[in-house]
């Protein structure tokens, strides 16, 4: 079961103004099931994305940079999203499967096939089944709508067990502006970026040239700050939308008051969707928050919060409830940090003081320990005592069923 995450309502999610969403069932991998999405985006619409570091990245990855640097984001008018096979490790097969998926719905839509992103999820290694992608657009297309953001939060699902997606409004310019996101993922979350797919659209009015900059800033605050099992995906993808409908003068700048307020508001939606991803990690039972303060810089608490974060022995004495805290001191010793002086750091689980002056703190019992390991919330603070910097990840335990889930995936 997922940590304090429950399906959206679909009377929440607010439609966007200049998004079209349609889903069908293409018979990609499974029968019976939503697999595959269209988002139809009005002509005026800008686009900004970021992609996984994965050298062994997936093929509609590639085939997104590179309409992505064709058109600077300012002409993307669709979008086509299926699970059940990732189109990765595929080769030079799975660069014409993901040209032709895009030659395919352009087509239908009467633009070019540079203004349509691929993307794709599910099994590595394995061909895309073009024939059954394709003969499903017809029903994709038919089946657009606005108000369809939680069939196609549904519908790009593969080991989730919560379709993930939520609405926010705002103030910017004057204007009301509404922003909406859907995302996936529940294993092979690692950084940077974490397999997750997630879509960000807002009517609010962008400056074509500004959308990159809008999606790595987001990014960076939000999908690259979750980590499940330490794995980078082949098919980690985060798009930003703007469709510019919203009236006002077009934001320029990140750092003007507009800027600045629909920021905000982005990274409301995207934070919360990435925690999701972790809330709903394979087989988690505990969300937890590691918090890493007084590092000379934020690269340095960075390391140490992903130390701890990625640490098979942390996250099973998470899962077990077992106060076995001297494995976050070893993460700590171990992050890489080479002149850190041990007897400055402070290790807290809640407001329990745990460690103090390389040791354990003369106060603290392990009962105290075990009450807060037993929460299904759970923040670790380390304070490394070198300076003022600070950072935050999100991570889940690590337990019997993340194996039986991966152990079991294409079975």
């Amino acid at each position: 079961m997922p940590v304090h995450l429950s399906p959206p309502d679909a009377a929440s999610l607010h439609p966007v103004s200049g998004v079209r969403i349609g889903v069908a069932e293409a018979g990609i991998r499974k029968a019976g099931r939503k697999d595959l999405t269209v988002m139809l985006l009005d002509e005026g619409a800008s686009v900004g994305g970021v992609f996984t570091q994965n050298r062994f990245c997936a093929a509609p990855v590639q085939v997104c940079r590179e309409h992505l640097t064709a058109g600077a984001g300012a002409d993307i008018r669709a979008l086509v999203i299926n699970t059940g096979c990732a189109n990765a490790g595929t080769g030079a097969a799975g660069l014409e499967a993901a040209r032709r998926t895009c030659d395919a719905l352009a087509a239908q839509l009467g633009v070019r096939p540079q203004q349509v992103l691929p993307f794709s999820t599910g099994v590595i290694l394995e061909p895309l089944p073009l024939e059954r992608l394709q003969a499903g657009l017809p029903a994709a297309l038919a089946d657009a709508q606005p108000a369809h953001w939680l069939k196609a939060a549904e519908g790009i699902m593969t080991t989730d067990t919560v379709p993930k997606a939520r609405s926010v409004k705002a103030s910017v310019g004057g204007a009301q502006v509404t922003v909406t996101g859907i995302s996936k993922g529940a294993g092979m979350i690692r950084p940077n970026m974490a397999t997750m797919l997630g879509f960000v659209a807002t009517d609010a009015c962008v400056a074509p040239g500004l959308m990159p900059q809008l999606a790595r800033a987001l990014a960076e605050s939000s999908f690259n700050r979750v980590t499940v099992d330490g794995d980078t995906s082949t098919n980690d993808s985060f798009i930003v939308i703007a469709t510019n409908k919203a009236g006002h003068a077009p934001v320029q700048s990140l750092q003007s008051p507009e800027g600045q307020a629909l920021f905000a508001a982005l990274l409301e939606v995207a934070r919360w969707l990435a925690q999701a991803i972790v809330r709903d990690g394979e087989g988690a039972t505990k969300f937890i928050t590691v918090q890493v303060e007084g590092g000379q810089n934020a690269a340095e608490c960075r390391q140490v919060a992903y130390a701890i974060a990625h640490s098979p022995l942390v996250k099973t004495a998470f899962f077990a409830s077992d106060p076995n805290l001297g494995r976050i001191l070893a993460a700590i010793g171990y992050a890489g940090i080479a002149d850190l002086d041990t007897e400055k750091i402070d290790l807290y689980l809640d407001g329990v003081h745990v460690a103090t002056r390389g040791g354990r703190h003369p106060d603290y019992r392990e009962e105290d320990g075990q009450r807060v390991m037993k929460q299904p919330e759970i923040t670790v603070r380390v304070n490394l005592g070198r300076g003022a910097a600070s950072e935050t990840v999100w991570t889940c335990d690590l337990s019997h069923e993340y194996v039986s889930i991966n152990a079991d995936y294409r079975s």
